[in-house]
């Protein structure tokens, strides 16, 4: 099973579907609300969790400063989307065998799926 992190923004209904379906998931916004994306990235880095996110920040703190969570980022482009839509969603990709997420940064919208590895 993959641990995940899910960012402040990543709302707290889609955390408790990802639960629901047995993920392991550290929400930000219930226990370091006041954390910077670079503290995030280090708690992903540590615990080796996927970084789920709405933050475009995190892909310049990968390709321009030099952090690489071993285990990933999902950053979702959606602009409309009930609360709970983004876990509902995450819960089928993370079963889909042709998804690797490891040192990749995947990048959800409306229409596309698009990874783009960063490993070193």
């Amino acid at each position: 099973m993959r641990l995940l992190l899910a960012d402040e923004n990543f709302l707290i209904p889609s955390v408790r579907e990802l639960r629901a379906k047995g993920y392991d998931i550290y929400a930000v916004a219930e226990s370091d609300s006041s954390i910077t994306d670079e503290q995030v990235i280090e708690k992903a880095i540590t615990e080796e969790r996927i970084i789920l996110t709405f933050d475009k920040d995190f892909g310049e703190l990968i390709f321009k400063k030099g952090y690489r969570p071993p285990a990933g980022i999902i950053f979702f482009r959606w602009v409309h989307y009930a609360p709970d839509e983004p876990g509902k969603f995450l819960s089928q990709i993370l079963q889909d065998t042709s998804l690797f997420f490891s040192y990749r940064i995947t990048v959800v919208d409306e229409r596309n799926i698009r990874q783009r590895n960063y490993h070193s």
